[in-house]
């Protein structure tokens, strides 16, 4: 029996949608800048974990560069430790820098995130094949980053497994994860599974209120099995600020059904969360940070979940580790079960207060406005394999079942202005569409 799904733009206000590119990578591992018509503009034959386009102030003015992932790694392990280069593409295609062959093991290990520093430098999120002691003797796959200058020289590097005794971990915390390690030291996504790397970027925390927890240069970081957001001291290598693993017992199993709350309120537990940031100095809701909590399964131990499975879209003030906006599918008169994945995704401010979210497991992009209005919505018609067991060809492999089966999955998106392109590129106006059922 075949499968019918929804594909391209669905629904599109264009009074209320923010205008610009949406860039994202398809199941069929092509890199795609798409209009709000969901009109493909450009495209590169490679997948990027994330895909991003890079922004012209930090790359010397040079507009539609992109960074991909260019080759495999070829251990055949998958996961974490499947990228073999990873590298910087202009507009036609053509390779302006890559890093890998001279990366340790001769392999860059990049997934899940990396940046373009002010500096010209990159911050890349790598994988290490490694002793941790805290965890025993085994060969495990620790997470970390290294910043790397242009020319593939590491000059900075931090690994996960030397700070786990920063992370909050209780009694029942560390044998849960040591038993989970020693169980399957050769999980392909890694026993914290760190899922996102950002530098906070300049911020009012740090610029009106002297408040040197939040640096700039200061690196956000999220670890989906663990449940953990920490922000990582640059200068130190420490954790300067937390949240996560483990909330108050008298949130309850139930706190998913966040719309009949009233913010601010305290952030409760979060799940297997994706790509949390420190939102811009020049978007509303600048220096709160915005997370995608997946409410996915996940923590040492586990945390508890209700049956009402649904995710939601967080933005939290840092100092006071409220949440003071949120988005479920309520938020847009629907069941909270209709917003879900359990993992990938991410959230993004627009310029004008709207969030573009990536419900990544259903390969869905949609915008909504600060008070959970859907504005926009595309589903991507991009399938490939690769989601489950094995991965055909160079389909990354992204959750261990038994067979592989057809997915629409995206990773993250990214909305790009339209001047972060060349001039050239096609751009029409957005047109109004509603085939919601």
């Amino acid at each position: 029996m075949a499968f019918v799904r929804l594909a391209g733009v669905t629904y599109l206000d264009p009074e209320l949608a923010y205008d610009s590119y949406v860039l994202f990578t398809g199941a069929d591992s092509v890199t795609r800048l798409i209009d709000l018509n969901g009109d493909v503009v450009h495209e590169w034959p490679y997948a990027g974990v994330p895909a991003r386009i890079l922004d012209p102030a930090l790359n010397a003015g040079r507009v539609g560069d992109v960074i991909v992932q260019l080759a495999d790694s070829g251990d055949g392990r998958g996961g974490i430790y499947a990228n073999g280069t990873i590298g910087q593409l202009d507009w036609d295609g053509e390779r302006i820098w890559e890093w890998g062959a001279d990366a340790p093991g001769g392999a860059a290990r990049q997934n899940h995130d990396w940046e373009l520093l002010p500096n010209g430098n990159r911050l890349i999120l790598v994988t290490v094949p490694r002793r941790v002691p805290a965890l025993g003797d085994l060969i495990v796959g620790d997470q970390g980053l290294y910043e790397v200058t242009p020319d593939g020289h590491i000059v900075w590097q931090w690994l996960a497994g030397d700070h786990l005794d920063e992370f909050g971990f209780s009694e029942a915390g560390w044998s849960a994860l040591r038993e989970t390690v020693a169980r399957d030291p050769e999980d392909p996504w890694g026993y914290l599974e760190m899922n996102s790397a950002k530098s906070l970027g300049q911020n009012h925390w740090y610029s009106e209120h002297s408040d040197p927890t939040f640096h700039p240069d200061n690196i956000l970081v999220s670890f989906r099995k663990a449940n953990i957001v920490a922000l990582i001291d640059k200068s130190t290598a420490n954790v300067a600020w937390r949240i996560g693993p483990y909330y108050a017992a008298e949130a309850g199993a139930q706190h998913q059904r966040i719309s009949v709350h009233k913010v601010p309120r305290p952030l409760d537990q979060t799940s297997g969360q994706h790509n949390p940031h420190m939102i811009a100095a020049d978007l509303p809701g600048a220096g709160n940070i915005l997370v995608f909590d997946n409410q996915g399964g996940a923590g040492y131990p586990p945390a508890p979940l209700g049956i009402y499975a649904g995710s939601r879209v967080l933005e939290i003030c840092p100092t006071t580790k409220e949440i003071v906006w949120q988005y479920t599918a309520e938020d847009s008169g629907l069941p909270p079960w209709t917003f879900f994945s359990s993992f990938v995704s991410n959230a993004q401010r627009l310029p004008n207060g709207n969030t573009l979210i990536t419900e990544g497991m259903q390969g869905r992009l949609f915008q909504v406005t600060p008070g959970g209005d859907v504005v926009w919505e595309y589903h991507s018609p991009y399938q490939g394999y690769g989601v489950a067991g094995e991965p055909e060809v160079s389909q990354p492999r992204v959750a261990d079942v038994d067979r592989l089966s057809r997915t629409a999955l995206i990773y993250r998106s990214q909305a790009v202005p339209f001047d972060w392109v060349p001039a050239g590129a096609p751009r029409t106006a957005p047109r109004k569409v509603d085939l919601r059922r």
